[in-house]
């Protein structure tokens, strides 16, 4: 009776999470623009102000929630993956302009050990503010733009299975990091859509 009550109460709790989630931003530059660049650096942010949590809940309240990596320095750790993907999105760039890249975190909201458990879906909830600049003149090339870059989670076996294979939930979100800045830049397909999930 009791693990029955404790199932419901799951149940209950992420269908109060259920949503709709997006990889989505405003019109990004063409690609005319774009293969004039060529990536000098990627500065990724988490700022001090967003919370966060290290709660093994189901939906966390919080900014930051992460689980992937051993403890550690949460926003150390999700501004490097923000690094990351934006770096390998962006790294095929050959053009003759020096450009830096600028992503503030604004939401990194990934699962806990509870969800993958117990959750029957879940949602990586990522969003930031993203600019280039002028690497030589620091002069901004595009305007402050706001990119929603949720993906689905694994959960239970599915989540085991890819860990098994090397996708990790790290790896994923990097993989899928630098495919939505691969679509903003023009030459890569573009990642914009919208889904239906259970996530924070």
């Amino acid at each position: 009776m009791k693990n029955l009550l404790m199932a419901l109460t799951a149940v209950f709790l992420v269908a109060g999470c259920a949503g709709k989630w997006q990889v989505n931003y405003d019109a990004p530059p063409s690609p005319e623009v774009t293969k004039t660049w060529k990536l000098v650096d990627v500065i990724a942010v988490a700022p001090d102000e967003l919370s966060v949590s290290n709660r093994n809940g189901f939906a966390p309240s919080a900014d930051i929630v992460w689980w992937g990596e051993p403890f550690g320095d949460r926003r150390a750790q999700v501004a490097a993956i923000l690094d990351e993907g934006i770096t390998a999105g962006a790294s095929d760039l050959a053009g003759s302009r020096p450009v830096t890249m600028t992503a503030k975190l604004i939401r990194f909201h990934s699962v806990t050990p509870a969800a993958i458990a117990r959750a029957p879906a879940a949602v990586h909830n990522i969003s930031y503010q993203f600019q280039v600049f002028d690497a030589d003149s620091g002069v901004a090339l595009t305007q402050p733009t706001f990119i929603d870059a949720d993906l689905e989670a694994y959960v239970g076996s599915a989540e085991i299975a890819a860990a098994i294979q090397g996708q990790t939930q790290r790896v994923r979100i990097v993989d899928h990091l630098a495919a939505v800045t691969r679509g903003w830049l023009g030459y890569g397909p573009d990642q914009r859509r919208e889904f239906a999930g259970v996530g924070r």
